[in-house]
Protein backbone atom coordinates (compact mmCIF):
# COMPACT_ATOMS: atom_id res chain seq x y z
CA UNK A 1 0.00 0.00 0.00
CA UNK A 2 1.43 3.38 -1.00
CA UNK A 3 1.63 6.31 1.38
CA UNK A 4 -1.23 8.02 -0.53
CA UNK A 5 -3.41 4.89 -0.25
CA UNK A 6 -2.78 4.65 3.49
CA UNK A 7 -3.62 8.34 3.91
CA UNK A 8 -6.83 7.95 1.88
CA UNK A 9 -7.87 4.89 3.90
CA UNK A 10 -7.24 6.69 7.20
CA UNK A 11 -9.19 9.71 5.96
CA UNK A 12 -12.18 7.58 4.98
CA UNK A 13 -12.10 5.75 8.31
CA UNK A 14 -12.03 9.07 10.13
CA UNK A 15 -14.69 10.67 7.93
CA UNK A 16 -17.05 7.93 6.68
CA UNK A 17 -19.51 10.63 5.55
CA UNK A 18 -17.17 11.22 2.57
CA UNK A 19 -17.94 7.81 1.08
CA UNK A 20 -21.34 8.64 -0.49
CA UNK A 21 -19.94 11.84 -1.96
CA UNK A 22 -16.98 10.01 -3.48
CA UNK A 23 -19.26 7.30 -4.86
CA UNK A 24 -21.51 9.91 -6.45
CA UNK A 25 -18.53 11.71 -7.96
CA UNK A 26 -17.16 8.47 -9.39
CA UNK A 27 -20.51 7.50 -10.86
CA UNK A 28 -21.45 10.99 -12.07
CA UNK A 29 -23.50 10.88 -15.26
CA UNK A 30 -22.04 13.17 -17.95
CA UNK A 31 -25.52 13.44 -19.49
CA UNK A 32 -28.02 13.74 -16.63
CA UNK A 33 -31.64 14.43 -17.51
CA UNK A 34 -34.10 16.79 -15.89
CA UNK A 35 -37.87 16.87 -16.26
CA UNK A 36 -39.63 20.22 -16.63
CA UNK A 37 -43.28 19.77 -15.65
CA UNK A 38 -45.34 22.68 -16.99
CA UNK A 39 -49.00 23.61 -16.97
CA UNK A 40 -49.23 22.65 -20.66
CA UNK A 41 -47.11 19.47 -20.67
CA UNK A 42 -43.77 17.97 -19.81
CA UNK A 43 -40.32 18.54 -21.32
CA UNK A 44 -37.26 16.34 -20.78
CA UNK A 45 -33.82 17.93 -21.15
CA UNK A 46 -30.53 16.06 -21.40
CA UNK A 47 -27.65 18.08 -19.95
CA UNK A 48 -24.07 17.99 -21.25
CA UNK A 49 -21.74 18.01 -18.25
CA UNK A 50 -18.73 17.28 -20.45
CA UNK A 51 -19.07 20.40 -22.59
CA UNK A 52 -20.66 22.72 -20.01
CA UNK A 53 -19.58 21.47 -16.56
CA UNK A 54 -19.95 24.76 -14.65
CA UNK A 55 -23.30 25.52 -16.24
CA UNK A 56 -24.72 22.05 -15.58
CA UNK A 57 -23.53 22.17 -11.97
CA UNK A 58 -25.23 25.54 -11.63
CA UNK A 59 -28.52 24.35 -13.17
CA UNK A 60 -28.62 21.19 -11.04
CA UNK A 61 -28.02 23.27 -7.92
CA UNK A 62 -31.15 25.28 -8.68
CA UNK A 63 -33.07 22.10 -9.56
CA UNK A 64 -32.10 20.42 -6.28
CA UNK A 65 -33.10 23.53 -4.33
CA UNK A 66 -36.54 23.56 -5.96
CA UNK A 67 -35.83 27.03 -7.29
CA UNK A 68 -37.72 26.57 -10.56
CA UNK A 69 -40.91 25.20 -9.01
CA UNK A 70 -43.69 27.74 -9.51
CA UNK A 71 -41.77 29.95 -11.95
CA UNK A 72 -43.06 30.78 -15.44
CA UNK A 73 -42.04 31.05 -19.06
CA UNK A 74 -42.19 34.84 -19.12
CA UNK A 75 -40.71 35.57 -22.56
CA UNK A 76 -41.86 33.87 -25.74
CA UNK A 77 -40.84 34.98 -29.24
CA UNK A 78 -42.32 32.94 -32.07
CA UNK A 79 -39.78 31.25 -34.35
CA UNK A 80 -36.99 32.16 -31.95
CA UNK A 81 -37.12 30.83 -28.38
CA UNK A 82 -39.00 30.49 -25.09
CA UNK A 83 -37.41 31.79 -21.87
CA UNK A 84 -38.18 31.09 -18.24
CA UNK A 85 -36.94 30.11 -14.83
CA UNK A 86 -36.60 33.50 -13.15
CA UNK A 87 -40.01 34.94 -12.31
CA UNK A 88 -42.90 33.76 -10.18
CA UNK A 89 -46.49 33.66 -11.43
CA UNK A 90 -47.04 37.19 -10.10
CA UNK A 91 -43.94 38.42 -11.98
CA UNK A 92 -41.66 38.71 -8.98
CA UNK A 93 -38.01 38.12 -9.85
CA UNK A 94 -36.52 35.42 -7.66
CA UNK A 95 -33.20 36.01 -5.86
CA UNK A 96 -30.36 33.91 -7.26
CA UNK A 97 -26.86 32.74 -6.55
CA UNK A 98 -23.98 34.79 -8.05
CA UNK A 99 -23.55 34.74 -11.86
CA UNK A 100 -21.44 32.06 -13.52
CA UNK A 101 -18.70 32.10 -16.14
CA UNK A 102 -20.03 31.96 -19.70
CA UNK A 103 -19.22 28.59 -21.35
CA UNK A 104 -20.49 29.50 -24.82
CA UNK A 105 -17.06 28.64 -26.24
CA UNK A 106 -17.67 24.92 -25.57
CA UNK A 107 -18.45 24.01 -29.19
CA UNK A 108 -22.19 23.51 -28.65
CA UNK A 109 -24.46 25.45 -31.02
CA UNK A 110 -27.80 27.17 -30.51
CA UNK A 111 -29.72 24.75 -32.69
CA UNK A 112 -33.44 24.03 -32.56
CA UNK A 113 -34.23 22.14 -29.36
CA UNK A 114 -31.07 23.13 -27.50
CA UNK A 115 -31.20 24.81 -24.10
CA UNK A 116 -28.96 27.76 -23.23
CA UNK A 117 -28.41 30.24 -20.43
CA UNK A 118 -30.18 33.59 -20.61
CA UNK A 119 -28.19 36.63 -19.54
CA UNK A 120 -27.88 40.41 -19.81
CA UNK A 121 -25.49 42.20 -22.20
CA UNK A 122 -22.71 41.21 -19.80
CA UNK A 123 -21.46 37.83 -21.13
CA UNK A 124 -20.84 36.52 -17.62
CA UNK A 125 -24.14 37.50 -15.99
CA UNK A 126 -26.15 34.25 -16.30
CA UNK A 127 -27.71 32.95 -13.09
CA UNK A 128 -30.84 30.77 -13.27
CA UNK A 129 -32.85 31.78 -16.33
CA UNK A 130 -32.65 29.61 -19.44
CA UNK A 131 -34.16 29.50 -22.90
CA UNK A 132 -35.04 26.79 -25.40
CA UNK A 133 -34.26 27.51 -29.04
CA UNK A 134 -37.25 26.81 -31.31
CA UNK A 135 -35.21 27.35 -34.50
CA UNK A 136 -31.50 27.32 -35.32
CA UNK A 137 -30.04 30.58 -33.95
CA UNK A 138 -26.41 30.76 -35.13
CA UNK A 139 -26.17 34.45 -34.20
CA UNK A 140 -26.38 33.36 -30.54
CA UNK A 141 -23.28 31.14 -30.83
CA UNK A 142 -19.79 31.99 -29.58
CA UNK A 143 -17.88 34.04 -32.16
CA UNK A 144 -15.16 35.61 -30.01
CA UNK A 145 -14.32 36.89 -26.53
CA UNK A 146 -15.47 40.48 -27.01
CA UNK A 147 -18.73 41.44 -25.30
CA UNK A 148 -21.03 41.40 -28.36
CA UNK A 149 -19.62 38.18 -29.84
CA UNK A 150 -19.32 35.96 -26.76
CA UNK A 151 -22.63 34.20 -27.36
CA UNK A 152 -25.02 32.26 -25.17
CA UNK A 153 -23.91 29.05 -23.47
CA UNK A 154 -25.71 25.91 -24.61
CA UNK A 155 -25.76 23.25 -21.89
CA UNK A 156 -28.35 20.70 -23.02
CA UNK A 157 -31.03 19.66 -25.47
CA UNK A 158 -34.67 18.64 -25.42
CA UNK A 159 -34.99 14.87 -25.83
CA UNK A 160 -38.73 14.65 -25.20
CA UNK A 161 -41.57 17.15 -25.28
CA UNK A 162 -40.50 19.34 -28.17
CA UNK A 163 -44.18 19.48 -29.12
CA UNK A 164 -44.80 21.18 -25.76
CA UNK A 165 -42.04 23.69 -26.53
CA UNK A 166 -43.66 24.39 -29.91
CA UNK A 167 -47.06 24.78 -28.27
CA UNK A 168 -45.65 27.37 -25.88
CA UNK A 169 -43.83 29.12 -28.73
CA UNK A 170 -47.10 29.47 -30.62
CA UNK A 171 -49.06 31.15 -27.83
CA UNK A 172 -50.30 34.71 -28.35
CA UNK A 173 -48.22 37.22 -26.39
CA UNK A 174 -48.56 40.74 -25.04
CA UNK A 175 -47.69 42.74 -21.95
CA UNK A 176 -47.54 41.28 -18.46
CA UNK A 177 -46.08 42.37 -15.13
CA UNK A 178 -43.06 44.61 -15.79
CA UNK A 179 -42.81 43.45 -19.42
CA UNK A 180 -44.33 45.40 -22.29
CA UNK A 181 -44.34 42.51 -24.74
CA UNK A 182 -43.53 38.83 -25.39
CA UNK A 183 -45.41 37.56 -22.32
CA UNK A 184 -47.74 34.61 -23.05
CA UNK A 185 -51.36 35.67 -22.56
CA UNK A 186 -51.99 32.13 -21.35
CA UNK A 187 -49.60 31.87 -18.43
CA UNK A 188 -47.28 28.87 -18.64
CA UNK A 189 -46.26 27.76 -15.16
CA UNK A 190 -43.27 25.54 -14.46
CA UNK A 191 -44.86 23.40 -11.77
CA UNK A 192 -41.70 21.43 -10.99
CA UNK A 193 -38.22 20.68 -12.30
CA UNK A 194 -36.58 17.48 -11.07
CA UNK A 195 -33.71 15.15 -11.84
CA UNK A 196 -34.65 12.08 -13.83
CA UNK A 197 -31.26 10.42 -13.42
CA UNK A 198 -29.24 9.68 -10.30
CA UNK A 199 -26.50 12.25 -9.57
Amino acid sequence: MTQFSRLLALTLLSFPCLLPALANAADADPHPQIGIETSVGNIVVELDANKAPATVTNILRYVDEGFYDGTIFHRVIRNFMIQGGGFTADYQKKPTHPPIQNEADNGLKNLRGTVAMARTSNPHSATAQFFINTVDNPHLDFHGTSQPTWGYAVFGRVVSGMEVVEQINGLPTGSGGPFRRDVPRQQVIINKVKRLTTP
